[in-house]
């Protein structure tokens, strides 16, 4: 070939390359700065419609601030009882703060407890004190510690929040550390190569920094919200899911360079057989978490397009970048190993399962669909209702404890009150009607009626105030305020919003998985051209998700100790390993089909099973050890969908992609692919008549 071709043929990558480096100097640092518009505010995050939010909006219009209250705690040691100079000194020490710029109002007295050992008082911070809420509540401390012989501790929501950015804390740093290297680790071993797995890592970091600096863009004019947990999934979505799109790509480079002496006619090759996948794959996944803008929880509907932001930038780079180094490069990026064609295209392992599966199809889809239904059969003892505060971190943590001094010497729900909202009139029988109700300790109205003649009134609850008691009171308590004539009585408050939340939480997974099985069951009849198959690998999938929630639900309260989950955490668990779940089986049958073309159908399996086996169950590996890394978060909810996620990979990875499907598959013969024939409606040659061409 003359040099001009090829220098033709080398200005494409290379100014892809300086492209995307140019875009990762300049936007990079977006990877770190994420946190700057991120808010773990919990109020931002409540359902839009809930009776909840209402009161929050007819505090605003009363003119009362929505306060984060910090409820200061002083114990004495056992044997002891508060003196009067120590109540005296405590309420001091919160009129102190009065004239803190911090305050959305005045500190309460000190109040002692019914059995005189502890005193407390309650500091209505401001919601929207961001970063400045660790120092607001250290100066609370400050100004409790002066109270002599007695232990502070600082509980409620202001604690619960300076707790969750403490633990959120290590999403820019020891997340992504952790993350990456734990994909370089895999990589090494998976390709036994020392550059290929660097330029890999590279393309999930640039991608990374471009899907970073977009939802920085858009959380910043604000367009969508962003928590710690939206962003720690973005990191682990975008470094999943480029390295498992870079997997494929290389494998199939790898592929061609053994039957093919030109790296750019090998790359081209690649690139066609590779992109119909991998952008389908993504495709499911984008599309089934843009399915979550359907929720009613503004923390959901804002992983919908974060997440699919995420899923754009890595089949960009995956599709984009990779190619052009790897044909750069050339055969050096495997080195020390040398492209070479395996037998059947496939290492000799898959060559055997997929003998396994040609011999005995249907005992080998009966035993495992017998084991994954025993699994699925548990499923539904997993609780979703919410957890108790003491279980929301993993560790331990400041907040939690001073709760449960606050919860051993006074009313539960003490210093977090439920709030209702009513006609001011009316407010007297509103009150009674609310104290007497079953769990309520004690109401009052608080300040004057506003704007419209509405009055706030506080309703003490005497559990804790993120109890499934406190709630069930809450309903109670709804009940009776409804009640009462002309009085417009809206109950909010803590326990309201983790109520509300709760309740529509399970709505929004009665309305959105349905959704999420269609929109994959519409790709894979396009992209597989068959009704039988998109409903088989749906099902087999499903049923993946039930097992491995049933495995879940043991573990988590037989060896985490969990007595639950949060009500959104099997939807986010749906979203992830069905979609991702099916980009395996996309990546499988599109290599069968491509394969029973040339060969027929069961001669098809067979070799699609074994190309395909090595590479898919890497990539499983990978994405199953990413989505672990956030277990390194010290929260609850990260840790359960890390695992959820993970076990769920691994499962589909080893069972039922290769063992479950392709069983299916065999023993139903060419129906599987009805109303088409891939004979019939395909006219791609495979890859290995295309090497004999060449």
């Amino acid at each position: 070939m003359s040099p001009s071709p090829r220098i033709t043929r080398l200005v494409i990558p290379f100014v892809l390359l300086v492209g995307w480096l140019a875009i990762g100097g300049v936007l990079g640092p977006y990877a770190g700065k994420l946190g700057e518009v991120a808010t773990n505010d919990q109020a931002a995050f409540l359902p839009r419609s809930a009776e909840s939010t209402r009161v929050a909006q007819a505090q605003r219009e009363l003119r009362q601030a929505e306060a984060l209250p910090a409820v200061v705690v002083w114990t004495v040691p056992e044997g002891r009882t508060v003196t009067a100079g120590q109540r005296e000194a405590a309420g001091a020490a919160l009129a102190s703060l009065a004239a803190r710029p911090d305050l959305a109002g005045p500190p309460s007295p000190a109040l002692p407890a019914p059995d005189g050992r502890a005193l407390r008082g309650v500091v209505p911070l401001r919601p929207d004190l961001g970063d400045r809420l660790p120092g607001a509540l250290d100066e609370v401390r400050a100004a409790a510690s002066r109270v002599p012989g007695t232990t502070v501790r600082i509980a409620g929501p202001a604690a619960t929040q300076a707790d969750l950015k403490d633990a959120f804390a290590g999403i820019d740093g020891l997340l992504l550390g952790v993350a990456l290297g734990t994909v370089l680790v895999i990589l090494l071993g998976v390709y036994r190569s020392v550059l290929l797995p660097l330029v890999v890592v590279f393309a999930a970091v640039l991608a990374l920094g471009l899907a970073c600096a977009v939802v920085y863009a858009l959380a910043d004019r604000g367009l969508v919200r962003v928590d710690g947990q939206v962003q720690g999934i973005l990191s682990i979505l975008v470094i999943g899911a480029a390295t498992d799109y870079a997997l494929l790509l290389t494998a199939r480079f790898r592929e061609e360079l053994a039957v093919r002496s030109d790296r750019f006619e090998a790359m081209r090759a690649a690139w066609r057989r590779t992109w119909g996948p991998v952008t389908a794959s993504a495709a499911t996944v984008a599309l089934g978490l843009l399915a979550l803008l359907l929720s009613d929880l503004t923390n959901n509907r804002a992983l919908g397009p974060v997440g699919a932001v995420g899923i754009a930038c890595a089949v960009l780079a995956a599709l984009t970048f990779l190619p052009a180094a790897l044909v750069l490069l050339g055969r050096a990026a495997y080195w020390p190993a040398r492209p070479q064609a395996g037998p059947d295209g496939g290492h000799r392992l898959w060559a055997r399962v997929a003998a396994l599966v040609d011999r005995a199809p249907r005992r080998v889809w009966a035993l495992t669909l017998v084991g994954l239904l025993a699994c699925a059969a548990f499923a539904p003892t997993l609780e979703s209702k919410g957890v108790p505060l003491d279980e929301i971190f993993v560790k331990e943590a400041p907040s939690v404890s001073a709760q449960a001094a606050l919860g051993a010497h006074f009313p539960g729900g003490a210093g977090n009150p439920a709030v209702v909202i009513a006609d001011a009139d009316r407010a007297a029988r509103v009150v009674a009607a609310a104290g007497a109700t079953e769990g309520v300790a004690g109401a009052a109205v608080v300040g004057a009626p506003g704007p419209g003649g509405r009055v706030r009134i506080d309703a003490t609850l005497a559990d804790p105030a993120d109890s499934p008691a406190a709630e069930a009171t809450v309903v109670r308590l709804r009940t009776a305020v409804h009640s009462v004539p002309g009085a417009d009585a809206l109950v909010g408050g803590y326990t309201a919003q983790r109520h509300d939340t709760q309740a529509t939480a399970a709505r929004d997974r009665m309305l959105i998985v349905p959704v999420i099985l269609a929109i994959i069951l519409v790709i894979l009849a396009g992209l597989l051209r068959s009704l039988v198959m998109p409903v088989l690998l749906v099902a087999t999938v499903a049923l993946n998700f039930l097992a491995t929630l049933g495995v879940s639900a043991l573990v988590f309260r037989g060896v985490f100790g969990f007595t639950g989950t949060d009500a959104s955490v099997p939807l986010y668990g749906f979203v992830f390993l069905v979609a991702l779940g099916v980009d395996y089986n996309i990546f499988l049958m599109s290599r069968v089909r491509e394969e029973t073309v040339a060969h027929g159908h069961r001669e098809g399996v067979r070799r699609g099973l074994t190309s395909t086996g090595g590479v898919i169950t890497s990539a499983g590996v990978v994405l199953a050890a990413t989505f672990a890394a956030l277990g390194v978060i010290p929260l609850a909810f990260l840790v359960q969908i890390a695992f959820i996620v993970a076990l769920g990979v691994l499962l589909d990875t080893l069972i039922v992609r290769s063992l479950l499907v392709p069983a299916l598959v065999r023993d139903l013969g060419p129906i599987s692919w009805w109303p088409g024939s891939p004979q019939d409606t395909s006219k791609t040659p495979s890859r290995s008549e295309e090497g004999a061409k060449a």
